[in-house]
């Protein structure tokens, strides 16, 4: 499992003594084979939990230039502009009048329908489809005023801040 004789010569060594040290330490072992051959599991996945880090350790050792780039969608300037983007979505959001705002949140936020919605407020459902149409369109101009990259996700484009 380790690839390296000497690595799983250690491996068994240290399984035994931590066997032998729960047993000199008075606890009974009922089953003996399977504690060992736990024992020797767990230190394996910490050995390779431990060559994880040191390989990412390596990796901050090299220079900038020969570095791995992080995901576009994690590069700050991108997280940034997205955060930027949201914030704008929210004060349209924010800027709609009251009840246009709260049956826009309650439907595309909260997942209620129509008549859901209309229950709720105590308005027809034409009405909570006026309020909710009036709502996309100010996120959608928003959107055209941003120019919203079409890779974002779906839940920005229609409106909804991250």
């Amino acid at each position: 499992m380790v690839r390296d004789r000497d690595a799983a010569a250690d491996l068994v060594q240290e399984s035994y003594a931590r066997v032998l040290a729960v047993r000199n330490a008075g606890q009974e072992i009922p089953e003996p084979r399977a504690l060992l051959h736990q024992t020797a599991r767990r230190l394996i996945i910490d050995r390779h939990r431990r060559e994880a880090i040191r390989q990412h350790d390596d990796i901050d050792n090299l220079p900038e230039s020969e570095q791995p780039a992080a995901p576009a969608h994690l590069e700050p300037d991108s997280v940034y502009a997205h955060e930027q983007h949201a914030l704008a979505f929210v004060a349209v959001i924010d800027a709609l009048p009251p009840r246009c705002r709260e049956a826009f949140v309650l439907n595309r936020f909260d997942g209620l329908s129509h008549q859901e919605v209309a229950e709720h407020m105590g308005i027809s459902k034409n009405m909570v489809a006026q309020h909710i149409i009036r709502a996309v369109l100010a996120c959608k101009a928003c959107e055209d005023r941003l120019g919203v990259p079409a890779t974002w996700p779906q839940a920005v484009k229609r409106g909804r801040p991250a």
